[in-house]
């Protein structure tokens, strides 16, 4: 039978989504050959609230079999594609069905009125790369992601912080205006402070359904200033915990913040019942960190380009 298409509806699809892609972690054994459940919620709730604002009716497509989802499309920008199929009906998925919808819905119409398309998969998947090729995609001069794992029976490093910095859970709400300008230096250390727009966002980050602040590790300076940061994202069916995001200060750089923070939430998760960690990185300094945590095992999410 062939799976039915529709698009995203009501917010049930979003929790219907959420156990479709507990499931299908479950049965790629935990590899993120589809987006994990943390990515989804993350996007919904911080990526797409905050920034790109898009209709998920306009944007999200369904497949179903039975009243069952068997596979989802949606973007991530507002020029990229994601698949995510459940490996268990891989022979009834049409993926150049679900290409012909993402060519539809998701390319970017450039200044000079042609459409751009971004789509993203493993590198390790032949037979993808290879319709992609047949319709006209190529290799993306952008970075791939290395989605990276590591397993609690590896002993957790023993990070502790510099003489001067503590390490803790982020506070109430009085500390998130602290918290978004310590994200702000960390991801836009070269752009002019005037461009930062407040931390009002980080109040949709605390609607993710997965979040806890005692998974919200900082790392604080002796004079109080909010110096590395790390989320934990621990689901307590698949038992794995996502670090999204990690990063530190400029000011306080070359410190081992990155990985006292880290090693705090690899801790805090472990005793919450985790037995695996992941964390994704695309530039040579965090695939360094990340290495040096662990995150040794990863896949590689390779992103194609095709313009029309």
């Amino acid at each position: 039978m062939k799976p039915t298409q529709r698009p995203y509806q009501t917010e049930e699809d979003h929790w219907c989504i959420r156990e479709f892609l507990r499931e299908v972690s479950l049965h790629n054994n935990r590899h993120d050959f589809s987006w994990s459940l943390l990515r989804w919620d993350y996007w919904r709730w911080h990526v797409n609230e905050n920034i790109f604002h898009m209709k998920l009716e306009d944007v999200v497509t369904l497949w179903e079999l039975n009243g069952q989802i068997v596979a989802v499309l949606n973007p991530d920008g507002d020029n990229e594609a994601f698949f995510q199929i459940h490996p268990a009906y891989q022979n009834e998925v049409s993926m150049s069905e679900m290409l012909d919808v993402a060519e539809t819905k998701l390319p970017k119409t450039k200044e000079d009125g042609k459409k751009e398309l971004i789509v993203w998969v493993n590198a390790a998947d032949d037979s993808t790369k290879r319709l992609f090729t047949e319709r006209g995609y190529a290799r993306s001069k952008f970075l791939a992601e290395h989605m990276r794992r590591r397993f609690f029976s590896q002993p957790i490093p023993d990070s502790a912080p510099k003489s001067g910095y503590t390490v803790r859970a982020l506070g109430d709400e009085k500390e998130l205006p602290a918290r978004s300008w310590l994200s702000w230096k960390a991801f836009h250390p070269d752009e002019p402070d005037e461009k930062y727009e407040g931390w009002e966002w980080y109040r949709n980050v605390q609607r993710v359904p997965l979040y806890r602040r005692d998974l919200d590790i900082v790392a604080v300076a002796e004079d109080g200033e909010l110096a590395a940061f790390c989320t934990v994202w621990f689901d307590d069916i698949t038992r794995t915990a996502v670090f999204e995001p990690v990063g530190t200060h400029p000011n306080h750089q070359k410190r081992g913040l990155g990985k006292a923070v880290m090693s705090e939430g690899l801790r805090r998760a472990q005793r919450l019942g985790a037995t695996l960690a992941t964390v994704s990185s695309y530039g040579t300094a965090a695939h360094a960190l990340y290495e040096s945590m662990g995150f040794t095992e990863f896949d590689l999410l390779e992103p194609w380009m095709k313009e029309w």
